[in-house]
């Protein structure tokens, strides 16, 4: 949507006929009743950027802030544009980290229910069997045995729970004290923990970046960064540097305190700030943890794949050999 009216209004066409084109060829239902809306407004003489602005909890706060510089500024054509290429940046960053995630994802369902099917259908099969022969089962028989009907009758219960959790995490995972507790522990996963830290990184200075370069107050632009940051903590920390901002300190001094930020970008942002370049210097730091995410992914990638195969392999392996365990037993009493 930014791209293509980016491309309308550098072509001269009014916004008001724009946005009436946009909620026309627009695909997607709810976006094209949100046009129509701010079209309306519009046309009432409202700016793009207030109309917008009535729809927050749709459009991002970056466009909004960036519109809003755009128009008072008059190169909303360009604000435009830059919206448009730090959404993009932003989205291939997140598919990128989704797409080296769904792999094991993915294995690990089908690993679960594989063991499931085990359960329920083959363990039982086999302990018709040793009930019939008789004996001591091996205690890795013994745990599939008696985990045969918990299974059985747990499965629907999972189910169940799995569904209504979902459900309740969806409706609730945006709640302040939700996310004090969970948005700290996600930085403290092992291996995926730096990977969302530098992705945080990558956003946090590329949106600044966008804004700076747009001519919006800095206390304006933490505003819109911290609106658009993906953790509390990273939240938090914008929310202590923007008060010491205000009080007239740097932007570097206050962040050095702060341990979400690396001493990389605390140091490149304090060199923006002294030669007056903080745009460029923001932009830069993005740069490098775009690359970064893209590295860490590709490495995750590679790490993952043999792992998950290693992983279902013992599992499933390791219950086939449960299972036969009681025959080495027979066979070697008989012998």
């Amino acid at each position: 949507m930014c791209r293509q009216m980016a491309t309308m209004v550098s072509a001269g066409l009014t916004v008001l006929k724009t946005i009436r084109i946009l909620a026309i060829q627009t695909e997607n239902k709810k976006l094209a009743v949100i046009l129509d809306k701010v079209a309306r407004d519009v046309e009432s003489g409202y700016s793009l950027s207030t109309s917008l602005a009535k729809h927050s909890q749709t459009m991002p706060p970056l466009l909004i802030g960036l519109v809003a510089a755009g128009e008072s500024g008059g190169f909303l054509d360009q604000a435009l544009e830059n919206i448009a290429g730090t959404l993009e940046r932003d989205n291939e960053l997140k598919s990128t980290v989704k797409s080296a995630l769904t792999y094991p994802v993915a294995v690990l369902i089908m690993a679960l229910l594989a063991v499931i099917a085990m359960l329920i259908w083959v363990v039982p099969v086999f302990k018709t069997m040793f009930d019939r022969l008789g004996g001591q089962l091996p205690l890795p028989t013994q745990i599939l045995v008696w985990m045969s009907p918990v299974a059985a009758w747990g499965s629907p219960f999972l189910v169940i729970g799995l569904f209504f959790g979902m459900r309740w995490w969806r409706k609730n995972k945006s709640l302040p004290k939700l996310r004090q507790v969970v948005d700290p522990l996600k930085l403290k996963i092992p291996v995926l923990g730096p990977l969302m830290r530098k992705l945080l990184m990558a956003r946090f200075t590329r949106n600044l970046s966008s804004l700076v370069d747009a001519g919006v107050p800095m206390l304006q632009a933490f505003t819109l960064v911290s609106d658009t940051a993906d953790n509390w903590l990273m939240q938090d920390a914008l929310g202590r540097i923007q008060s010491s901002v205000r009080l007239g300190s740097s932007v570097s001094a206050p962040m050095n305190s702060e341990a979400i930020f690396p001493p990389m970008v605390t140091r490149m942002i304090a060199v923006g700030e002294e030669s007056g370049s903080l745009s460029t210097m923001l932009s830069k730091i993005a740069d490098f943890y775009d690359n970064e995410v893209k590295a860490t992914t590709a490495q995750l990638t590679a790490l993952i794949e043999p792992l998950m195969v290693a992983v279902v392999g013992l599992i499933v392996g390791g219950m086939v050999i449960s299972l036969y365990l009681p025959m080495f037993t027979i066979y070697n009493s008989i012998h």
